[in-house]
């Protein structure tokens, strides 16, 4: 200390310092996720980031031709090149040579006769240097018979068979009620929602290392592991004790993360040649590689009354899987079910399919199924109030779901259902304000800075989109999960397979015990396959199932915890509580603190969360076949300049049921983040795929919306409207938005043009307004 501090300090004149702000604590605080710093500093292990002793690279050749029938591939050429290790063919597969997701193994480790879309995987080789390992597939002699592609999902109905299971994976036809029903006022449309790539900041990267018991380990940034290890081992001809996966760093995900023809061929290199192999997927190989959200064509009749509410509604919806089946059934039971929206129709007719062409495979992206119909049943809402001169959000208003009414599948909403209060939320937030004529305000005209657009020719329009999903699987899908919670010297351990894809999973298991237990420090354990399984992470399932697990587990330990003490004063554990790092009683009789209690003591427990059982939809498409529903509001406000059709989202005013805000930053986090993916659905994301071919599968040719196409979003309600039967009564947040923002600005920019905007991403062409 200086002397002029000394002297200060004792005069009395030097001012204490601010006391450290106290850090976030449990279930209901913004607790900053534990790896924010490693992540911001670049220092967080990706799986491209991975090393071994004797490293091999590795490369997939992939198929040119969308469909083709193979005549003979020669491999000689490569193998002889210097530095090649091995090289594998569908003829090296020892085992199971089928994989896939959904229950539906129908896509080969490698093409054998047929190549059946753009990119499919037919070898690949292990170098000793990654440009060796990419020259060495390119060096791969394929001699292909093209034959022409199936690529309108309507022709494959009369298309020959492009794989044996046949060209129909699905057919979902729901009846319920009169089908003589009729409105006063119909009205028809046609709509079509392009593909979208879910676009992971980081593409695939593996590593795979041979293990001494002839089996492998795999290293990868898998959201199902254990689903991985089940397919990698039969794939292998392995038991499943013999493949493990470690799950690395995950660069975010919104869809199946990873894609298994890639990790496949990887660990049979590994096998093949006892070395480690590792590959990092060029941006490229990530778009012709991995699953995108199903293209859809979708026919609509709307039959409402003179009042405009809803008398009957009658779909047809056609889902384009590409080549392979993936999650496909799943997302047209979603599509199916949820093709008249949060609205109540006590007659729908609903036809739904799911179709194999040539186009790149399809499967699961936030929102499956239920993005696709949202866009079409509120553009039909929109034209049944231009029709009847009302309102659209007063149409919507008069048709809207609560809980107790039956959807058309005949499962009655059991959970909170709060609709109309999240519409009415958004339809009364003030609007924003109209940018002034001025230079200094150029910016804000549809185009950015030095845009071309014209002051007069923008018009501003405002629409409504409500969205609504299911959690967790559907359709008797097991939906089980396991977490073992361990506290040992103060510090609590959280074991459970459930992978942190960035829904904040890791940080709300620190919660649950903070909470639960009254330990500040808690740790989450990495995952991988030695642990019991967890499922995917996807449809919120982590935070309702794995967190219930969690929170089984930190109860069990509770208890032990509390036992000793509440025999030493005679009272039972549910007259003690936890908070603040104390355990006190009722009476105030007993006081210590959660460490005093510890004294050393290790303790542990294992628990599991099983959420209700559904049912597949019959033959008529009726069954419980979800477990529970969220739902979302939002109002779009838009510019449009009608005279070259460019379109500036202004504002996005956002309501949703939560359940239960269990982290407030990391909620409002997510619902921003879906929020803007909806509006590069609706703006600017399409995958063009050419005659099957993947046009520009590049991030430039490829539009994804930036911080600048960012709109203002306002969250303006968040309904906390506890579910009975999920833990702590949260419901999952990520999806709603994504599936209600696109139908939300097609329907304002209806608005500002009067033009019927009846397909995804929208086109120019559509927002231009002749004179």
């Amino acid at each position: 200390m200086s002397n002029d501090a000394a002297t200060a300090e004792a005069a009395g004149t030097v001012e204490a310092a601010p006391a450290p702000e106290p850090i976030p604590h449990g279930l209901g605080a913004s607790l900053p996720p534990a790896d924010a710093r490693a992540k911001t500093e670049g220092t967080f292990p990706y799986a491209a980031d991975l090393w071994a002793e004797g490293l091999l690279w590795a490369a997939v050749l992939r198929s040119p031709h969308p469909h083709a029938r193979i005549v003979s591939i020669d491999t000689t050429h490569a193998r002889e090149m210097p530095g090649v290790r091995a090289v594998v063919t569908h003829e090296d597969v020892p085992g199971t040579p089928l994989h896939g997701r959904g229950g539906r193994a129908d896509r080969p480790v490698f093409a054998s006769e047929v190549v059946r879309h753009h990119g499919e995987p037919i070898a690949a080789v292990a170098a000793d240097h990654p440009d060796t390992a990419r020259m060495a597939a390119a060096a791969v002699i394929v001699e292909y018979e093209v034959l022409a592609p199936v690529t309108d999902p309507e022709q494959a109905f009369e298309a020959e068979p492009l794989h044996p299971d046949g060209n129909l994976i699905r057919h979902i036809p729901l009846r319920h009620g009169d089908p003589d029903a009729a409105g006063e006022v119909v009205v028809e449309g046609l709509y079509r929602i392009g593909r979208q790539d879910p676009a992971p900041i980081g593409a695939e990267a593996g590593l795979a290392v041979p293990r001494p018991d002839g089996g492998v380990e795999l290293y990868l940034a898998s959201t199902d592991p254990h689903a991985d290890r089940d397919t990698a081992a039969e794939c292998y001809g392995l038991a499943p004790e013999q493949v493990k996966i470690v799950v690395t760093g995950v660069p975010g995900a919104t869809a199946d993360r990873e894609d298994q023809g890639f990790q496949l061929p990887l660990g049979l290199l590994a096998l093949k040649t006892g070395c480690p192999v590792k590959l990092t997927a060029t941006r490229e190989e990530s778009f012709l590689g991995h699953v995108h959200r199903h293209p859809t064509l979708l026919r609509y009749r709307h039959h409402a009354d003179a009042e405009g509410r809803v008398v009957k509604v009658e779909a047809q919806i056609l889902l384009d899987a590409g080549a392979y089946a993936d999650t496909s059934s799943d997302a047209l039971a979603a599509a199916v079910a949820f093709a008249c929206g949060p609205y109540v129709v006590p007659n729908a007719f609903i036809e739904g399919w799911a179709v194999r062409t040539n186009n790149p495979p399809s499967g699961h992206v936030r929102g499956e199924g239920a993005m696709q119909v949202c866009a079409a049943y509120e553009a039909q809402m929109d034209k049944v109030a231009k029709k009847l001169g009302l309102d659209p959000a007063e149409v919507r208003l008069r048709n809207v779901l609560a809980t107790g009414d039956v959807l058309p599948t005949g499962q009655t909403v059991t959970c909170p259902a709060p609709v109309a209060e999240l519409l009415q939320a958004v339809r009364d937030f003030p609007l924003p304000a109209l940018p002034k004529d001025t230079p200094e305000d150029e910016w804000l005209l549809p185009g950015g800075p030095e845009g071309a657009g014209e002051p007069g020719a923008v018009r501003r329009g405002v629409g409504y989109g409500i969205g609504m999903v299911h959690m967790l699987g559907a359709e008797g899908a097991d939906e089980v999960s396991t977490a073992t919670v361990k506290v040992q010297d103060g510090v609590a351990t959280v074991l459970c397979a459930a992978v942190e894809t960035g829904q904040g999973f890791s940080t709300l298991a620190r919660q649950i015990v903070q909470d639960t237990l009254g330990v500040d420090e808690v740790q989450v354990a990495p995952v991988d396959t030695d642990q019991p399984p967890a499922g995917a992470g996807c449809r919120g399932r982590h935070t309702w199932v794995s967190g219930g697990a969690v929170e089984r587990a930190a109860k069990m330990v509770r208890t032990q915890l509390l036992q000793p003490l509440a025999h030493q004063f005679g009272m039972s554990t549910e007259l003690l509580q936890i908070a603040d790092g104390k355990i006190t009683s009722y009476d105030g009789v007993l006081s210590t603190t959660v460490a005093e209690a510890l004294d050393g003591k290790e303790l542990w427990a294992t628990a599991q969360c099983r959420p209700h059982p559904t049912e597949p939809l019959d033959e008529a498409g009726q069954g419980d076949a979800f477990v529970g529903m969220a739902f979302c509001a939002i109002r779009a406000v838009v510019d449009v300049d009608v005279e070259i059709g460019s379109v500036r989202v202004v504002e996005l005013a956002v309501a949703q049921d939560v359940g239960r805000v269990l982290n407030p930053a990391q909620l409002t986090a997510r619902i921003e983040a879906g929020v803007t993916q909806g509006v590069g659905i609706a703006l600017t994301e399409n995958l063009r795929t050419p005659r099957g071919l993947i046009r520009h599968p590049d991030l430039t040719g490829y539009a994804l919306p930036t911080a600048l196409d960012a709109p203002d979003i306002r969250i303006v309600k968040l309904v906390e409207e506890r579910d009975v039967v999920a833990p702590f009564g949260a419901k999952a947040v990520s999806a709603a938005p994504v599936v209600a923002s696109p139908a939300a600005v097609a329907s304002a920019v209806r608005a500002a043009t009067g033009r019927p905007v009846n397909r995804l991403p929208i086109r120019p062409q559509a927002a231009v307004v002749t004179v």
